[in-house]
């Protein structure tokens, strides 16, 4: 079992391009034994965001903390804490925090070895 609190986990600033003021803390991974999922804490400095991007695997995120807005190609939605994202895979997505506060979210995404 592992318990902890997300602060003691370090955080990490993604190296994808397209991204701008992100860290990423990987709280479970297949470090810790977990086969299936892993479990990140994203937090968006005001005026960053995560790259315009997709991928082969499905993810799902919850909004923990600020406000942010959900592009998808041309879509835009408004984020606000308590809302949560099914991401299917190869859907275009990005988080863009457009507020003068920090935006946090969490994202599960199958382990490494399953996509």
């Amino acid at each position: 079992m592992k318990h902890m609190h997300y602060t003691e986990i370090e955080e990490e600033i993604p190296t994808e391009e397209g991204v701008k003021g992100m860290t990423v803390r990987w709280l479970i991974s297949e470090k810790d034994g977990a086969e299936n999922f892993a479990m990140r804490v994203f937090t968006i400095q005001p005026g960053g965001y995560s790259p315009h991007h997709q991928h082969d695997w499905e993810h799902e995120v919850f909004i923990l903390e600020g406000n942010g807005i959900l592009r998808s190609g041309d879509r835009k939605e408004p984020l606000k804490p308590g809302d949560f994202i099914f991401i299917k895979p190869g859907e275009l997505h990005q988080i863009r925090n457009e507020s003068d506060k920090i935006a946090r979210f969490m994202c599960l995404i199958p382990s490494k070895g399953k996509c």
